[in-house]
């Protein structure tokens, strides 16, 4: 029975590794070996004997070349998915490519019939976001998609080897955690449903959850409850902003690591955390993935920083800077002008701003006085702000004076430091904008798949 169960198995190895991954062919192929390969045409250039066609099949930037000397079937053209099976040979060049023996179309890709990309074309990406559901194909954007999934990774396996647990937050809430009213209301859309569960004189935004919902804009005040038993725990998930921007740096959708401590009560630790973790994936990025990020970088992106310590100086300090040596005149708060200036000024580190005016910063951040409180943002050269945190208000009757005017969806938040409370610390990183200070990724548009801003929600 054994044998038999045995033989399965290694006949369903053989069958699901028949066709390889270009990855694969590159690192491990082996000359005059006969392979099997699926892929999409991103170049055919057709000879009166031989065809040669370039093919991807998303596993790495580099194509694989075919030649084929047999004649080729008439449909086929960039953007065709195709198989082929052949010999792996050495080009004059010294790269690998199939000789073909046979060739099979997948998927046909008539051009003359709306298929938005042409061949050997360059386009802007403003035009390519226009075609969010091809955007995929083409070559820098794949090359992002994978990026993205290794900064992933690497966050997730960082977070795992230094001890962090990874919660799984709401998306969903009843709560605005950073009190800005910049929320999206959540409602059943389906009237029958919402009369058939109203009760008398029941407000319809009322009727499903019996209490106001929103889409989650910070999974934090959720991770404090779990810090409070599991120490040390994480989210990375989406957020969501209702903000009417269209800049290069907001997005009505977007990802967001957060962190969240217990017995954390220096706001210097909390700060070593987030510069370990961001020069750390960095470096992942940069030694394994150089090829992808040469291909979607779109400006010229400097990574000197990354051996450099990060800038941190007071918010009081930044505000001399900006008056006394770079003659910025700063009307209430920072804005992104002023902290594209101060990456500046300190030869383009990222700066860590600290101990912010308390009326400038949310109900939870932990007061170092009447004023101020112990809460930092993580400035990027040509990116601004990428991160912010904060030691949280452990204090119970300085947080619920606080809330004094907050209605009674966040009494649960006030009972956590009610029993067996211990000070905790976090942060957010926004993921598409961290990304686009690595990568040089000049609008966040283009560091996420399919992105919301407002009177745009395609697909």
């Amino acid at each position: 029975m054994y044998k038999r169960l045995l033989n399965r198995l290694l006949i369903s190895h053989r069958n699901y590794s028949y066709s390889r991954s270009i990855i694969d062919i590159i690192k491990t192929g082996q000359i005059g070996e006969t392979i099997s390969v699926q892929g999409w045409i991103k170049s055919l250039r057709k000879q009166k004997e031989v065809t040669f066609i370039d093919i991807n099949d998303g596993s790495t930037p580099t194509n694989l070349q075919i030649v084929l000397t047999q004649k080729s079937d008439s449909k086929i053209s960039v953007g065709s998915s195709i198989s082929t099976s052949g010999v792996l040979k050495q080009s004059p060049k010294g790269q690998n490519e199939v000789s073909a023996e046979n060739m099979v179309l997948i998927g046909e890709c008539d051009l003359a019939k709306g298929y938005p990309f042409a061949p050997r074309k360059q386009y802007e990406p403003e035009y390519i976001r226009e075609h969010l559901h091809f955007r995929p194909r083409t070559r820098k954007f794949a090359s992002l998609l994978r990026l993205r999934h290794a900064a992933n990774i690497s966050i997730h396996n960082y977070l795992d080897e230094k001890g962090y647990f990874n919660i799984h937050t709401p998306i969903m809430t009843s709560n605005d955690c950073e009190g800005a009213g910049e929320i999206f209301k959540v409602l059943p859309d389906n009237e029958k449903l919402l009369k058939s569960m109203a009760k008398e004189n029941q407000a319809s935004e009322l009727v499903y959850f019996d209490t106001k919902a929103y889409l989650t804009v910070s999974g934090q005040l959720h991770l404090e409850a779990a810090a409070q038993a599991l120490n040390k725990v994480y989210c990375f998930g989406p957020t969501f902003r209702a903000e009417n921007s269209k800049s290069r740096f907001h997005l009505s959708e977007f990802y967001m690591l957060e962190l969240e401590q217990a017995f954390l009560s220096n706001l210097d630790d909390l700060l070593i955390i987030v510069e370990d973790l961001i020069k750390s994936v960095t470096s992942n990025l940069l030694q394994k993935y150089s090829d992808d990020i040469g291909m979607c970088t779109q400006n010229k992106v400097s990574h000197k920083w990354i051996d450099k310590p990060f800038i941190k100086i007071s918010y009081k300090e930044a505000l001399n800077i900006l008056s006394n040596k770079l003659n910025k005149t700063v009307k209430g708060d920072i804005v992104k002008e002023h902290e594209l200036a101060l990456t500046e000024y300190f030869d383009q580190v990222p700066v860590f701003v600290i101990n912010w005016p308390k009326n400038q910063k949310p109900f939870y951040m932990k007061e170092i006085d009447n004023e101020n409180v112990a809460a930092f943002d993580l400035l990027a050269p040509q990116i601004g702000e990428i991160a912010g945190g904060s030691l949280r208000e452990d204090n119970y009757d300085k947080l619920k004076s606080r809330l004094a005017n907050n209605n009674s969806q966040l009494d649960w938040y006030l009972d956590l430091r009610r029993f067996g409370c211990v000070p905790t610390g976090g942060f957010g990183l926004g993921f598409e904008r961290f990304l686009q200070f690595v990568l040089g990724i000049d609008t966040v548009r283009d560091s996420i798949p399919f992105p919301r801003w407002p009177h745009n929600c395609k697909l």
